[in-house]
This record gives structure tokens, sequence and C-alpha cells, in this order.
């Protein structure tokens, strides 16, 4: 085949912008598939190099390949731009808490004492009156209140010590992939819906220039060239019309910009719902300072303050209580009473989740910092989710081109 004008029927040209919008409208498609899925690796692991989707033979979605890094580039735009932890924790206000912690706490600390005091003296403590017993549970009311709230004063002026929110972050990621294909899903929802659709509109346009070639010059090369053409540029621009133009420019009575960047406000709003939803919620915070890598932090910030609740609740008693038993089995009886406080506080904590979330605003302050960000800032949301391996993308939409144009030559025959 070569030059010769119209050697096909008319319908064969005419539906070759038809083929290429498919094309275009596939391989977008399928690009953005291979983007987030599978969350791990399908196929048989032959080789593979670390830290890529593609392996012989078989493939893992780039982000969920990539989940660790590109968390850790998303957190960082978070716990950098948008979060102060210190800030955060300050409008926790310790007295508050201890209140909504006060009946749950104090159940706690009444079944605490009663065990290590049958434990450590119990001819003594069954002996006691009734009444005595029931002045130590006002007394322990009391001083449960001031343990509560000298700790959490402690742990605000301490939070950086006691809680490392970018570890916990990236942690909750790479245990659970869907978590980060969830952010960029969600935030750039429309901006996907519209990468799939400008497949077909930009391949249906390349489409039209292949058919006038083909027409003049219907050489076997054309179509398969052309498709990979298509493949490239469709998948190339859908992804350039998303991030640019950066900032906004006129043209005339127009504004061009970004689309992703046009939508900064509803964005931020669901950046922050997500996120604090899935990830920056209550529980996962005072999960990650009760059994995080700087949990052994705030225990000692506990234990500390546990003795001294002990040393408060004997008062007068204590001189007595030493003597009775032994200053060695005193020191033991307080740090068991520490010990047993730290083991038994997490079945407690649920009960400050409601004030906590209130007090710290999290999602306000996210969604309100977030939306005032500078538009190349605020780029850094969704753009990782393509920049890590954007060329790989494009060549893999150009190779699916190319494939349904070798597909279209076999037809001709």
């Amino acid at each position: 085949m070569g030059y010769g004008v119209g050697d096909y029927p008319l319908w064969y040209y005419l539906i070759q912008p038809v083929i290429a919008g498919f094309v275009g409208y596939i391989t977008n498609v399928l690009a953005l598939e291979m983007t987030f899925r599978p969350l791990e690796f399908f196929g048989i692991e032959l080789f593979r190099i670390k830290g890529q989707p593609w392996g012989f033979f078989g493939w893992q979605g780039i982000i969920p390949t990539k989940c660790e890094k590109m968390a850790s580039i998303c957190f960082d735009l978070m716990t950098t731009k948008l979060l102060n932890m210190k800030e955060i924790f300050d409008r926790l206000d310790p007295k508050r808490f201890s209140e909504v912690m006060e009946d749950a706490v104090l159940l706690m600390l009444d079944s605490i004492v009663d065990e290590v005091a049958m434990k450590y003296m119990p001819t003594v403590w069954s002996m006691l009156p009734k009444k005595v017993k029931d002045e130590i549970v006002v007394v322990m009311n009391i001083e449960s209140e001031t343990f509560l709230t000298t700790f959490m004063e402690e742990v605000k002026e301490h939070i950086d010590d006691v809680l490392d929110i970018k570890t916990m972050t990236v942690t909750a990621c790479v245990r659970e992939k869907r978590l980060v294909n969830k952010i960029f899903q969600e935030c750039g929802d429309k901006e996907f819906t519209f990468i799939r659709r400008s497949g077909f509109y930009f391949g249906f346009l390349f489409g039209l220039i292949q058919m006038g070639v083909f027409f003049i010059y219907n050489a076997t090369w054309v179509l398969p060239f052309f498709g990979f053409c298509v493949g490239w540029a469709t998948n190339y621009l859908a992804l350039k019309v998303i991030f640019r133009p950066l900032n906004p420019i006129k043209v005339g009575c127009f504004t061009i910009h970004g689309i992703f960047l046009k939508r900064q406000m509803e964005v931020s709003e669901t950046f922050a719902r997500v996120n604090c939803v899935e990830i920056l919620h209550t529980k996962a915070i005072w999960e990650e300072m009760l059994t995080g890598p700087k949990s052994k932090n705030f225990f000692a910030m506990l234990r500390a303050h546990s003795i001294v609740f002990t040393e408060r609740l004997l008062g007068g008693m204590k001189p007595i209580t030493i003597a009775a038993m032994g200053s060695q089995q005193f020191s033991e009886m307080k740090e068991e009473i520490a010990q047993k406080i730290a083991e038994k506080l997490p079945a407690v904590m649920p009960h400050s989740y409601e004030y906590t979330t209130e007090a710290l605003d999290m999602e306000n302050t996210i969604r309100e910092r977030m939306q005032k960000l500078p538009y190349p800032e605020f780029e850094g949301v969704l753009h990782p989710a393509f920049e890590e391996d954007e060329i790989l993308l494009i060549i893999v939409g150009g190779l699916l081109g190319l494939v349904a144009g070798a597909i279209q030559v076999v037809s001709m025959y």
C-alpha cells in the first residue's frame, strides 16, 4: 500500500475518527485503572524492581505500589502547611476532659485500689469500716480529677513527645492501601471523570487527522502509528489540562485555569473530611499514643502521675500504711497501681472521643487552611498520584493505541 486516494469504501474512512475516539477513551480508562488497581501485585513476579508497579509478569496499581512515598508527600503538606499538633492540642481543656472521663475513670480507679489493697494489706482493708472506705472513695473522686487534669496538661505540653502524627498516618496508609486510593479518588472524582471523557473527544479529533492522512496515503503503518499517537496524546493532554495552567490566565472574556485548581474550595472540604474520618480520627490518635513508637513517653508520664495520685490518695494515712506493710512493699504497691492504670486506661479512653473530636476540630482547620493555600502548594494534594509515573501512564496509553491500530490493519485483510 502507498499513495492511493480513496482505495477503500467511504464508511471505512468515516469510522476511523469514531474508532480513534473509543481508543482514546479506553486508553484513558485503563490508565486510571492501572493507577489505582490492583492493590497488591497481580501476576507471576519473576522479576520486579523495588518500588515499581510493573514486573515480569504482572502489575500493581501505581498508587498502591508507592503508597508510603505518596502518603508521606501528602502528609508533609498537611503537617507543614495545615496542622500544628501543638496548636491543635492546645484547644483541649484538661478540666473539661477530666469531667467527661470522671465516671469511667473513678470506676476504674475504685476497682484498681480495691484489687491492690486486697493483695498488699488484705486483713487491714477487709476490716476497714464502710464509712472509712466511703471517705476514701470521696477523696479518690477529688484526686482523680486532679490526676487527669494535671496529666492532660503535661500531655498537651509535650504532645510532640507522645504523638508522631506523620508515622501514624503513613503507617495507616501502608497497612490499608485503599485509604490512599480513597483520598485521591474522592478529591479528584470530577477530574477522573474528565480524563475518561476527554479520551474520546481528543481521540476523535486526532482521528479526523488520521482519516485525512489515510485517505491520501494508506500505508499499513499509518493506523498503528496514529493509534500510538492517539493513546499517547489523549493521556498527555488530559493530565496537563487538569493541572495547567497553574495560575488563572485571562484570554479575552475567558479564564483558563487547571480543572483541579478551579475546585480548590470543594476539594479542600473533601480532603479534610476523608482524612479525618478515615485516618486522623480521635480513636487513631489515642491508639497511636498508647501503642505507637512514642508510647513509652506517654506511659512514663502516666506512671509519674499515677504515683502522685496514690500518694495524695493516702494522704495522712501514708505513715500508717508504710508502718503496716514496710517501705519496700509500699513502693511496690504504688508501682502496681501505676501499672494497672496503664493497663486499664485504654479501655476507658473511648469516653473521651466525642469531646476530643469536638475540641481539636481538625476537619474544619484542615479545610479552612487548605482553601487558603496558594495554587502551587494546593496542586500537591492530587498531583503526586500522577507525577510519580506520569510518563509511564502516557507510554502505556500509546502502546494500547498502537495495538488498536494494528487490529484495524489486520481487519482490512
